[in-house]
């Protein structure tokens, strides 16, 4: 029996791991869980799973999960995430929290020795290369949840890494594909927030409406299957059938096919390089599925996405500085404080100034975050607030 931890077990995707830990027939042992505030839903997950250890974002709630459940360790804070993460009982790791919070967990357990489930993007967008470089110091397995990520994965097995021509990423194109820019200038929160194939986390909803998500995906896809920027190709493809694809130097073209769901790649990344009888979708009709169709991505329309390019070349800092400034916007968002389209105008603007740092070291990075999302802040209330 293989034991894991699930940093974020709340969320989307942490609910979803869960999901399918239940019907992979006791192979897996949940040994610790972490969440943010959602205490109520953590309590239900305990008393299912029996984790030994739990780690939640404040102390009070730690406090309140402790008089409950006073035959477990309950951690809090950073500090909780990061001893979390330094067990090295366990065989695998789910990163599923979102934003910077991942890094620093996920650095200690490579550094353990432990294999990473990744969902987490801003992990290999801030620090890609110091990431990429303890996975292989440590020789550890690092393997990707996203859909897109799990699906070049899989397009990649029994073929060699130096054969790949170029990788193709799909994009559903969010809930503003057909929709004009004075749409997406009025555009409401409950307008962003419903896309039209996925069930996720706001911020990454947000994300997927501006194409960010995609942008954010591109960098991750060149640290983790180490391919020039110039040969990873982003085509949107509504339907969300094809996840992802690769493009091999004899003109081959394999691609991972499937109705939209996230359980399959995490349970591909908790069983690889096995396939095992778990969860399982509908059986895909082919006759049913009458039209697969794919556009060019509309930079007008999505700007953030050409921006990352951009970005993800220049390396360093920039993706980080990308990121963090991303991050603020889709917050201030969120939080009615900026338009949709504002966020295009306050993550290019914070770019745009920036001076990178072409070697960073792992302290440079994190004060380098901190520096950014102030400046990020700051421009928000400046101009909009």
């Amino acid at each position: 029996m293989k034991k894991v931890i699930i940093l974020g077990s709340t969320g989307s995707i942490g609910t979803q791991t869960l999901e399918v830990i239940e019907k992979l027939e006791e192979k897996y042992q949940v040994i610790g869980l972490s969440c943010g505030n959602n205490i109520e839903l953590l309590k239900t997950q305990i008393e299912k799973f029996n984790p030994n250890v739990v780690s939640i974002q404040n102390k009070n709630d730690a406090l309140k999960i402790k008089e409950t459940f006073k035959n477990i360790k309950v951690l809090y804070g950073e500090e909780g995430l990061i001893e979390l993460a330094s067990n090295s009982e366990v065989d695998i790791i789910v990163i599923a929290v979102s934003g910077k919070i991942g890094l620093k967990p996920t650095i200690q357990a490579i550094k353990n020795g432990i294999n990473i489930a990744l969902a987490n993007k801003e992990t290999l967008v801030e620090a890609g290369d110091i990431v990429m470089d303890l996975v292989k110091e440590h020789k550890i397995e690092l393997l990707p949840i996203d859909s897109e990520h799990s699906a070049i994965l899989q397009c990649l097995q029994g073929n060699s890494d130096s054969f790949i021509n170029k990788l193709h990423i799909t994009a559903s194109g969010g809930p503003f594909l057909f929709k004009t820019i004075d749409d997406m200038k009025k555009a409401s929160i409950s307008q962003v927030l419903a896309h039209p194939k996925w069930n996720m986390g706001k911020k990454i909803t947000v994300d997927s409406a501006t194409l960010m998500n995609k942008g954010l995906e591109v960098i991750e896809a060149h640290h983790l299957f180490n391919i020039d920027y110039d040969n990873i190709n982003v085509v949107v493809h509504p339907q969300s059938v094809i996840h992802s694809a690769v493009e091999y130097k004899d003109g081959s073209i394999i691609a991972q096919m499937g109705f939209p769901s996230m359980h399959i790649p995490i349970q591909y990344a908790l069983t690889y390089p096995e396939r095992v009888n778990g969860i399982k979708t509908n059986s895909f009709d082919f006759v049913k599925c009458k039209n697969l169709t794919f556009f060019e991505p509309d930079y007008e329309k999505f700007p953030l996405l050409k921006l990352a390019y951009q970005a993800g070349k220049e390396g360093g800092t920039m993706p980080l500085c990308l990121n963090a400034a991303n991050e603020e916007a889709n917050s201030a968002f969120l939080k009615g404080q900026i338009n949709f389209f504002d966020i295009n105008y306050i993550v290019f603007k914070i770019v745009e100034n920036y001076i990178n740092i072409k070697k960073p070291t792992i302290e440079e990075i994190f004060i380098e975050d901190n520096i950014i999302r102030k400046k990020t802040i700051d421009l928000i209330f400046k101009n909009f607030c």
